[in-house]
Parts: structure tokens; sequence; C-alpha cells
């Protein structure tokens, strides 16, 4: 799925705007026990609860795609007849009305997952949407939709124990202590089934959401979706890249190379935005390489780098640039001095051998302060 669609699905989770008609929840304490489970129907809850709700579970279409918004792939012999596809059709097919197939799927989802807060609560919603046609200028049309796109959306959110707090009571004018209950968190993990890829239903595809790109849940996606080659987190995906770096290149993974590269990657992420192109930007194993060889990295090093990412990420594997590469920050870091620069100006900074030593070399001119005090360099000589 890419940016557009999962903004044309977030923008349907709100009041009136979508066919939603029931939330199911699950409460489930720290010794994993079903507190309570409920089917509400929107129809008799107040706006403002109903806008809560929604609100919660339009946060697991949220973040960044590759990050937050990862990518579940089915194989052709899962979908044709595995025991969690076929559950999640049932799933999908009933409208969630089915309470066994939820049952079963709360059954999976209940002892993998733990927080600090110990409980949390299961939300799940199904929408059916009527695909509007769109014309050349990606405007909906009036003359009917192209297909119900019919799925649903699980999450799961902490439940925060609760506080006392001062309240003010209006019948003394006073203010007393008060519980604030049991408060659900916004979700820190759930999932979407079927994805919505090219404006249309993909059985083949799941989204899965996580508010900490580092934490993916690995037992909870075994259990549920049972994936051959679990997904590696961004933080992994970024240590895995840097370690075929350092090991592939050896000393040509020098400053410069790095620089060079990094300066690339973040010139085609900003033409990338400047272009609105609504597709995802993903670099090829062989991209990344022919990055390298502009950067001045020798024929050989960059095979025996494409060769080791392959065997890292996968033979066809596409790389998320944001995923492999800092381009928040360009930061130098030695046992000593850690420095911080703007990526954009990383072409300031230059290395040197002075007196046999090797410097890292900052240019400094007017404007300089140490621990926020104006300082003058008046006195460097030539």
């Amino acid at each position: 799925m890419i940016k557009n669609e999962f903004a044309e699905l977030r923008r349907r989770w709100k009041n009136d705007y979508n066919a939603v008609s029931t939330i199911y929840g699950y409460y489930i304490n720290s010794n994993k026990d079903i507190i309570s489970s409920f089917d509400t129907s929107l129809g008799v809850m107040e706006p403002a609860e109903v806008d809560m709700y929604l609100s919660v579970l339009k946060k697991t279409l949220s973040g960044a795609i590759g990050r937050n918004l990862i990518d579940i792939p089915f194989t052709t012999e899962q979908v044709e007849g595995s025991e969690e596809h076929q559950l999640l059709m049932r799933l999908k097919d009933s409208d969630l009305k089915d309470s066994e197939a939820r049952e079963k799927l709360v059954a999976k989802i209940v002892p993998n997952v733990s927080f600090d807060e110990d409980n949390f609560l299961i939300l799940m919603a199904h929408d059916a949407y009527d695909v509007a046609y769109r014309d050349a200028n990606l405007e909906d049309m009036d003359d009917g939709g192209s297909e119900v796109y019919k799925y649903f959306l699980c999450c799961i959110c902490p439940v925060k124990p609760p506080k006392m707090k001062l309240q003010y009571n209006g019948e003394d004018g006073e203010f007393h202590t008060a519980s604030t209950g049991q408060i659900a968190a916004s979700p820190e993990l759930g999932f979407m089934f079927p994805a919505f890829d090219d404006r249309s239903t993909n059985i083949y595809n799941a989204v899965f959401y996580t508010k900490k790109p580092a934490n993916m849940y690995q037992e909870l996606l075994d259990e549920v979706f049972h994936v051959e080659n679990a997904p590696m987190s961004a933080p992994q995906q970024r240590e895995e890249f840097q370690n075929v770096m350092a090991e592939a290149l050896e000393k040509e993974c020098s400053f410069d190379v790095v620089r060079v590269l990094s300066e690339c990657v973040r010139d085609k992420i900003e033409d990338h935005e400047i272009s609105k192109d609504p597709e995802n930007l993903e670099f090829s194993i062989s991209a990344v390489g022919d990055m390298l060889q502009e950067s001045g990295v020798s024929a050989e090093k960059v095979e025996e780098f494409t060769d080791a990412c392959k065997e890292r990420f996968g033979e066809h594997a596409v790389l998320n640039p944001t995923n492999i590469i800092e381009t928040k920050k360009f930061q130098i870091e030695t046992p000593e001095v850690k420095i911080s620069i703007a990526p954009e100006n990383s072409h300031l900074i230059r290395t040197q051998v002075i007196d046999g030593c090797k410097y890292i070399l900052v240019p400094a001119g007017n404007g300089v302060e140490i621990n926020g005090m104006s300082v003058s360099l008046d006195s460097i000589s030539e």
C-alpha cells in the first residue's frame, strides 16, 4: 500500500463517513484472562464516544510506511488453504460477526502480548468501502464505485491503572480526591486485513502496525500470520545494512564514501517528495550498489556488497531508504568526541592528517559558542 491509500482509508474513520456498525472489544488482565468482552453498536453511543473509538482504531493506519506500517505477505499456499488465512477470511466475510472466529483470533493474540501496564484492550471493527472510480486528475467520480472493499481493523491498547487526582466538586465548591479509572491508551500494535493495494482488495497481504518501530512483536506475527520470513524492524534493517557496509567494503567504507552516500540518499528522498510521486520510494540492492560506485567504491567491493545484501535481505529485496540511512542528522562519533551537524552541511566537514595525526575538521567562523557563551576566534593564528 502507498501513502495515498492509507490516507484515503483514514478519512473514513470519522462518524458518518464509514460503514462501521459495531465495535468489538476484549479487556485482558495481567493473568491473560478476559475480564470482559463487548460488542457495542455505534448507534447507541454518544457521538463523542463514537469519535473516540474510531480515533483509536484509525491510529492502526497511521505512521511511516516501512517503519510503523509493515507489509505482511501471504504465500499462495497460505491463501489456498492455511488455517491462519482462513481465519482472517472468516472474520472479513462475516463482518466480524463470527464470534467463534473472533475468539480464536483473541486466543492467538493474548499469550503473545505484554505491556508494562499489564492489562490491555483488544478492539476490532469492520468497514465496507464503496470505492469510487477516479478520473485522470485523481478526482472521485459520481457514477458508482469500482468495488466494495471489505476489511477490518484490530488494535491492541495498553490499559493504564487508575491514578488519584484532585477533582472539583460543584456541590461544595471544593476539590476532593477522585480516581481517573482504567484508561485505554493509544494502540501499541494492530493490523488491517486485507490490504488495499491499487485501491482494491488484496487478500494476499495484511498490514501490521507498530507504534514503536523497534518492536515488531515477532511472536504475535508468527502466531497470527505464520510468516515464513519475519519482517525486520526498522532499527534491525539499519543495523544489518551498516554491518554489510563495514564487512563488505572494509577499508573502502571511508568517511567520504559514507558522507556522499548519505547525501545521495537524501537527495533522492527530496526529489521524490518534490515530484509528489504517490508510489513508495524504495531502492533495489543493485541501485544502492550503483550509488556506492558513484561514491568512489571499487567495482569489486560493490559486487561483494550486493552479494552480502542479497544474503541478508533476500535476492529480490527492496530497501526503504529511511530505514538504512539516517537522513535527519549527520553525526560523527569518536571515543572522545561527538559532532552533530545538519545533513545539508555535511560537505563542510573535512579530514586531514596534521603532524602525523588524523583529524576531523569543522570550519568555524562567526557565531561560535561554548556551553551557550559566545567566544572569539580572533586569537587563532594561521
